[in-house]
């Protein structure tokens, strides 16, 4: 097939690459002619493993193409993924205002039978905005166009993106008419040969499909912290807690961790885009909202332990920060819970030395660059760098160069041997023998 895919960043670009390597034509369209520069020499503007390799040999074997012109791609086409940004507005709705742009260029453009599939995530109702502003431009230039919207979210896992559209465990396709399921089941034939994943629905279905996903791993993060937070006060390891209840299959292990707070493009906006569409349809989302407070409140757990253990008096002191990005495995630091210590941090007059092994220049571009100027922040170029000298040490990224670190070389750096773990990755008892006082998520302190 001949694909066109709109808008090249996270989700277009593994869409539009992963189409091309099961032998399709992509023709990948974005506005950023630098960045459309840059992909057709090999520089993705995203990390992901595993994204870069099938880029470059894709665009080399002439299967994956990439322009900022859509008349281009459109002439060539017969599927258009639309798969451009949806930021939330200061209410927490979806911005639409790309899509339904891309949506009216397509109208304007179009020249045969085609199908317009909507795959950035869209409140319920969207395909009937995007067929609306199709049709209102073909009847514009006095032609009739066969055309159908589809549905078809995507679920990505940032870190894991590129393996989950290869072997996807579900591929939800919402559409109206037959043609569309056929060609939409061709094209995703060749990812589940094994077995049948796709499951067709209603157009409408499939758009709120994705909204309660999220939501729902969003809330069972947020109601182990709320447990954690509980945990705390009650003289009880949270880690125990989690062990107990994942075992039973009811409930499972994924997405119960206790921690620093959820972040990333997906969760807080869809939490909150959901939040904003019951709102308009008049229902009070009382679950949702506590999901997404008791997040915002989580983030800040980190700093109000630094500020117990010292007192209240941070001024003057430096610490050390593993982990920038929301999550291992990304250097994306969108509601990262990594931004709001460190900001909570220099506004409380202390110094942060940070690392991560791959969101260093993400980090240059999200905080003021007086703060690097001034040296109040420092985005060093190893682990124990951070260390050197800090007040503390705060693990908030579970990446696997921090998952079993040297103690004993850490406690010769740190000035105050002193972990504050966001992510529960330490054993409480090993770090007390180390000598370290520590201080977790959902668990009791214990001092040096």
């Amino acid at each position: 097939m001949n694909i066109t895919v709109v808008g090249s960043g996270y989700v277009g670009l593994v869409t539009g690459a992963c189409i091309a390597e099961m032998g399709n034509t992509v023709y990948c369209v974005d506005v950023d002619k630098t960045k459309i520069d840059n992909l057709k020499q090999g520089i993705l503007p995203i990390y992901e493993p595993g994204l870069e390799e099938i880029v470059t040999e894709n665009h080399q074997s002439g299967r994956l193409h990439f322009t900022t012109s859509l008349s281009e791609a459109v002439e060539q086409s017969e599927v258009f993924f639309i798969a451009v940004g949806t930021p939330p507005g200061e209410d927490g709705s979806a911005d639409l205002r790309y899509v339904l742009e891309v949506a009216k260029q397509i109208g304007d453009m179009l020249t045969g039978p085609a199908i317009v599939v909507n795959k950035s995530t869209v409140p319920v109702g969207t395909a009937d905005l995007v067929r609306a502003a199709i049709t209102e431009r073909l009847e514009a230039r006095g032609v009739e166009i066969e055309f159908s919207v589809v549905s078809n979210p995507e679920f990505l896992k940032e870190g894991a993106a590129v393996n989950d559209f290869m072997h996807p465990d579900r591929i939800v396709i919402g559409a109206d008419n037959e043609h569309a399921r056929q060609v939409m089941s061709a094209l995703y034939a060749p990812f589940i040969r094994n077995r049948p994943r796709t499951m067709f629905m209603g157009i409408r279905d499939a758009e709120m499909t994705k909204y309660a996903a999220n939501a729902m791993l969003a809330t069972k993060i947020s109601f182990m912290n709320e447990i954690a937070s509980l945990c705390e006060r009650l003289d009880v390891d949270v880690e125990n807690v989690r062990l107990g209840i994942g075992s039973d299959e009811r409930i499972g292990y994924h997405f119960i961790y206790a921690g620093c707070g959820y972040g990333g493009s997906c969760f807080p906006k869809d939490v909150k885009a959901l939040i904003n569409i019951a709102h308009q349809n008049d229902f009070e989302p009382k679950l949702l909202q506590a999901v997404e407070s008791r997040n915002d409140q989580q983030k800040h757990s980190l700093f109000n332990k630094l500020s117990t253990h010292f007192k209240g008096d941070l001024s003057g002191r430096t610490f050390a920060v593993w982990g920038l990005a929301f999550k291992p495995g990304t250097d994306d630091m969108r509601e990262a819970p990594s931004v709001v210590l460190i900001n909570s941090l220099i506004n409380a007059g202390a110094k942060v030395r940070a690392f991560d092994p791959v969101a260093r220049e993400t980090a240059r571009r999200e905080f003021p660059e007086s703060w690097f100027t001034d040296g109040l922040l420092q985005i060093v170029e190893g682990q124990y760098e951070a260390a050197i000298d800090a007040d503390a040490l705060c693990l908030v990224t579970e990446w696997k160069p921090f998952r079993r670190p040297d103690f004993r070389a850490l406690k010769k750096l740190l000035k105050t041997p002193l972990i504050i773990d966001g992510r529960n990755q330490y054993d409480r008892e090993q770090v007390k023998r180390e000598g370290f006082s520590y201080y977790g998520i959902g668990r009791q302190p214990v001092h040096a």
